[in-house]
């Protein structure tokens, strides 16, 4: 049922050039406005850490949206340093960060303004601890500083 699709498909392709495919391509994009694009970028910058996410961090409306809120709570991020935006209360909103990312998928976070990525990456980071690097970094959570005491031995 699905190969004679496929195969017409295929012909299209062959002689499309490259650039003429990703004319195409580009075409099926809504393309944000420039007011939608202002505020979103204010929305990120308005905190070191921004997550836009299915629900809101008290009830994760997906799997993807509880696992962010959660390496967020493990990592220590306070929550005067976190925002949170449910994209299920706003559809433009839900379109548009995903243009504005160009990332496919929600939950999608932000640190201090620059796109991390989505829960995979999120759950990488956390795993590898780049991601308490980031945030230390960013200023987002304190600096863990080794001890610098040498280990003695108690007295008897």
């Amino acid at each position: 049922m699905f190969r004679p699709a496929l195969r017409s498909s295929t012909r299209l392709l062959r002689g499309t050039t490259p650039s003429s495919f990703l004319t195409g391509r580009l075409a099926a994009y809504r393309f944000i406005s420039q007011e939608v694009r202002s505020k979103i970028q204010k929305a990120i910058d308005s905190k070191p850490v921004v997550l836009f996410m299915k629900g809101t961090p008290d009830a994760p409306q997906c799997g993807f949206s509880r696992a962010a809120v959660q390496v967020l709570e493990i990592q220590g991020v306070p929550p005067e340093k976190l925002q949170t935006y449910n994209v299920l209360q706003d559809e433009e909103l839900r379109q548009s960060i995903k243009e504005f990312s160009e990332w496919p998928t929600i939950p999608q976070i932000y640190v201090n303004g620059e796109f991390v990525g989505g829960c995979d990456i999120l759950l990488s980071m956390h795993q590898s601890g780049t991601l308490e690097n980031l945030l230390e970094n960013n200023g987002v959570i304190p600096k863990v500083e080794e001890s610098s005491a040498t280990n003695t031995a108690p007295s008897s």
